[in-house]
């Protein structure tokens, strides 16, 4: 994945050449429906993608980045809230045309549907309450403890991987993220793993305090069905586009109050 990272300054000149591609192509070419964006994701992961307090309307970060994906490629972005253990099958059996949902990049995913280049770089956080005496400098920490993390996810294979490597904890798997962070706020586990993107709604809550955060060592890529390259090569110019003109930055700082370019370039 860094080496495709490499690939975006490439990608930058191609956006410019490429820009209002959408508009001179037929709407409905490389999409399901004509004029549409169908983006499948899951909608309760914040800040990456939530419903706002009317319980109808999806925000957050992949939500914006939709949105304005679609409107370089002249369509409209249409979200379809989906569990996240049938999202990717959702992709094959064309319920949608991308998933937008805090997808991270693996050579496992990439045999089986294409990724656009990364948008975002994460690492993995361990959150604790903040009136607990519990700090813990890092995984080894955690030995002995109840974790909770989602299921399904990296946060879950983070967990796997440490447990490989010898470390005994109970493990609290959740569907949703929120419901780590609530099993947390209780006082049920002694600690949640989740996306250190995933934290960033969270800071500032009294509640909580993050006492680890591993380096950036995942991408999350906007995952397309397998061989449809007219999507691929149209979204890929849209977000270096995005890079380019500072709108990615825009929503970087909107959504988690600070600059993320770094984590990708």
């Amino acid at each position: 994945m860094k080496k495709s990272v490499a690939v975006l300054a490439t990608v930058v000149a191609a956006g410019m050449m490429l820009s209002g591609c959408g508009k001179k192509t037929e709407a409905g070419e490389f999409t399901i429906e004509k004029g549409v964006l169908k983006v499948g994701m899951e909608i309760g992961y914040p800040p990456m993608e939530y419903y706002d307090v009317d319980g109808k309307t999806p925000i957050g970060f992949d939500v914006e980045l939709g949105k304005a994906v679609a409107e370089r490629l002249g369509l409209t972005a249409e979200f379809i809230d989906t569990a996240w253990d049938g999202i990717f099958a959702g992709l094959e059996t064309n319920k949608y045309d991308v998933v937008m949902s805090a997808a991270t990049v693996t050579p496992e995913r990439l045999e089986s549907m294409d990724f656009s280049v990364p948008y975002v770089g994460n690492g993995q956080a361990i959150v604790v309450r903040a009136a607990a005496d519990f700090r813990p400098e890092g995984p080894l920490d955690l030995a002995g403890k109840v974790v909770a993390y989602q299921a399904e996810t990296t946060s879950d294979l983070f967990m796997e991987k440490q447990a490989i490597a010898g470390l005994s904890f109970t493990p609290a798997e959740f569907d949703k993220v929120i419901n780590a962070y609530d099993e947390l706020k209780l006082g049920r586990c002694d600690a949640v793993v989740s996306d250190a993107l995933v934290y960033a709604n969270y800071k500032d809550d009294p509640a909580f305090v993050s006492t680890w955060t591993g380096s950036a060592d995942e991408y999350f890529g906007v995952a397309i069905r397998k061989g449809n390259d007219a999507l691929t090569e149209r979204i890929d110019a849209a977000i270096a586009e995005m890079f380019a003109d500072g709108t990615m930055r825009e929503i970087y700082l909107s959504v988690f109050g600070a600059d993320l370019t770094s984590t990708v370039q």
